[in-house]
């Protein structure tokens, strides 16, 4: 865990910190935002930053964003500093530690801001096998690929990946390629020198000279421009990567995971992704199952979510009834555990009371969860219909497919080759000849006012 503390903090929290950390915290200091801001840009890093009420959270937090660094902020002040405390929170802080510091609330806080992004929990059975493969591979430094739908978890298995490979204790370094504009995202990922661009007013460290010793996570990988997949290619190769602007080739040291929602090899095909860079990423694939294949994911998840929303609004214990927890495995989720998690903690927040049945759980535009189960109900049944339907025509030939489709569609238009015509994207010549065709060949063809199927 690397720790920044930003502020007149230093005599106070870095011993207390060290002592709740057990001595595995690796902690730095920054007196003020801007030599904050100096330490991240030149690839020094951190995990969480521990900052002084009195600093400028708010400006903090923007800085961060503006410059794309994702790191939780923990404020730290007196008991006297309420209202700071509270503005700090507003702003974006996740936690807020009360000073003089106590080394067992410190290790509670980081142990929890540290969690909340990485917690995994799985039940079924088709999870269990993915989780087994991920088990045997996270040791090793092989490339892995983890592909998914969207909201099945993709991050949170490279962090699992990550906890349980011989890195563990250095640098897990994510960057979203989906994200982030294509004209800086090779500046993100391999830096860059002063001056190398207009706005590159210092030297920036990249994700790749960041994360050496531990490992980057590739977000979306599928997303990244063509021409930078060459760059990158070379990047895991030869694991030597050359800023922007730069004059040297700089060596590291790292395990690449990546992710994706789309068929990368549907990808390659399309001519958008680069054959011999998913050779290289796709030493190992995970493949995550949505999260309506894996009920008894949804029911272990539903508890922990309920759970961790009433704890973080301050509400007394929540429980799912029988019928929610039955509504809820019977939903399709598309949005995946992502949807599943929001829905519920809109659930905590509208339950009247300490049992949540299926009325307090509702989609954002307001439909209810039961509405939302027979929705899904009937375009399974749609699905399943127009699945049969192909299934029948398998075997037959496309005249004798064609045949059936024109004398259906004039049966149902009751003899009236002219709507026929048009409902079937044909001129009525091309109509009248196919019809003549079919009389020959013995088959009824309905005229002009047969309603002989109708009054059957």
């Amino acid at each position: 865990m690397r720790l920044l503390i930003v502020g007149a903090l230093e005599g106070q929290l870095t011993q207390a910190t060290k002592l709740a950390m057990d001595g595995g915290a690796k902690v730095a200091h920054a007196s003020s935002i801007e030599v904050a801001l100096a330490s991240l840009r030149a690839g020094r890093g951190a995990d969480l930053l521990l900052v002084d009420v009195m600093v400028d959270i708010p400006d903090l937090i923007a800085a961060l964003e503006a410059e794309r660094f994702h790191i939780p902020v923990v404020a730290c002040g007196t008991e006297t500093n309420a209202a700071a405390a509270v503005n700090a929170i507003r702003a974006g802080a996740k936690e807020y530690i009360p000073l003089p510091p106590d080394a067992e609330l410190i290790a509670a806080v980081i142990a929890a801001v540290a969690r909340e992004s990485s917690d995994f929990f799985y039940r079924d059975p088709i999870m269990a096998r993915v989780v087994q493969l991920a088990d045997q591979v996270a040791p090793s430094d092989a490339s892995i690929l983890i592909t998914g739908e969207s909201g099945t978890g993709k991050e949170v298995m490279a962090k699992y990946l990550h906890a349980r490979s011989r890195r563990a204790s250095r640098a897990f370094i994510s960057i979203n390629c989906a994200a982030i504009p294509e004209a800086l995202l090779e500046s993100e990922l391999f830096g860059h020198e002063k001056g190398a661009f207009t706005g590159a007013v210092a030297r920036r460290i990249g994700k790749f000279e960041e994360a050496s010793g531990g490992t980057l996570l590739l977000d979306e990988i599928s997303e990244m421009d063509f021409r930078l997949q060459a760059k990158l290619l070379r990047a895991i190769q030869e694991r030597v990567i050359d800023r922007v602007g730069g004059t040297k080739p700089i060596l590291v040291d790292i395990r690449i995971i990546a992710t994706s929602n789309r068929n990368l090899g549907e990808a390659v095909r399309q001519g958008t992704f680069r054959e011999d860079l998913l050779f290289r990423l796709n030493v190992v694939n995970l493949k995550l199952p949505p999260l309506r294949d894996r009920p008894g994911d949804i029911a272990v998840l539903s508890e922990y979510f309920v759970e961790k929303y009433a704890k973080a609004n301050g509400l007394s214990r929540r429980v799912l009834s029988p019928e929610a927890r039955s509504a809820l495995l019977k939903a399709p989720w598309p949005g995946n555990v992502r949807e599943l998690e929001n829905t519920l903690h809109r659930a905590v927040l509208l339950s009247g009371g300490e049992t949540i049945g299926p009325e307090a759980i509702a989609m954002p535009d307001g439909t209810g969860l039961s509405d939302v189960v027979k929705t899904a109900s009937l375009a399974t049944q749609a699905a399943q219909t127009a699945e049969n339907l192909s299934r029948a025509m398998v075997g037959r030939t496309v005249a004798e497919v064609e045949r059936e489709l024109i004398l259906d569609t004039l049966d149902h238009m009751l003899g009236n080759r002219t709507h026929a015509a048009t409902i079937l994207g044909i001129s009525i010549r091309t109509l009248r000849n196919k019809l003549n065709q079919y009389a020959d060949e013995g088959a009824f063809v309905p005229a002009p006012g047969d309603q002989r199927n109708s009054a059957a």
